[in-house]
């Protein structure tokens, strides 16, 4: 079986004070419910775990119903950091989840084929991201006024979601994290610590995540040329 974990439990507080960015509409629906329904028609995807924050499951539950999501899927309260949030959502996984793709709830424009793509890549390798190539030259700085050096491009990439595992690996991943009390800012840096290879699934297609307000009329571009089953 093969489960969806999307995390909309954060607060969204680049977007702008007392804005809860994921009901900000676009193209006439709240960014939330398109990505939502990206995994609902997904082939591959059996089941789907909501994420939220707590209070706010009538809100989602809502949602559901009217926009027809046809999948079984389960609405959990999120936690204080978003590995809080996915931890809780694994724990809500139906007992035969053997394969769980982990995805922000503010990133609207995956494909369905990035996400099977990093389905069949976990099958494999145990554990997969999205990503692109970094295309910037990148510059690092000791305190954001000088640049001290140079990256090397060619070695960097930008990773996005879906981050895809078989279950018991990210399951003993994020447990190391939780024993050595760290904050990791994405799941695939909780494999790192474990020593679990995470495969590069490209992404050839924009698949942005939307944290400030300039990204919305982005957003809104690339959906209206999302072809249906794309």
């Amino acid at each position: 079986m093969i489960s969806a974990i999307i995390v909309a439990a954060g607060s969204g507080t680049r977007m702008g004070a007392k804005v809860d960015k994921l009901f900000l509409e676009l193209n006439g629906c709240p960014i939330v419910a398109h990505t939502w329904r990206r995994f609902d028609e997904a082939a591959c995807i059996d089941e789907i775990i909501m994420v939220v924050r707590e209070g706010m499951q009538p809100a989602f539950a809502e949602l559901a119903e009217k926009y027809s999501f046809r999948k079984k899927f389960r609405l959990v309260a999120g936690g204080k950091e978003r590995q809080d949030s996915v931890w809780n959502g694994l724990a809500a996984l139906s007992p035969d989840t053997d394969i769980v793709a982990i995805q922000d709830a503010a990133r609207p424009c995956t494909s369905q084929a990035l996400i099977a793509a990093t389905i069949e890549a976990a099958r494999q390798t145990g554990a997969a991201v999205a990503a692109q190539p970094v295309n910037d030259t990148i510059k690092e700085s000791a305190d954001g006024q000088l640049v001290a050096r140079t990256l090397d491009r060619s070695r960097l990439w930008a990773v996005q979601t879906p981050q895809t595992f078989r279950v018991e690996i990210i399951r003993d991943a994020l447990s190391e994290v939780r024993r050595r009390n760290l904050l990791v800012t994405d799941d695939t840096a909780a494999c790192e610590l474990i020593g679990q290879p995470v495969k590069l699934v490209v992404s050839a297609r924009p698949n942005p995540k939307i944290t400030r307000p300039e990204d919305l009329p982005i957003a809104e571009v690339l959906l209206r040329n999302l072809t249906p089953g794309a």
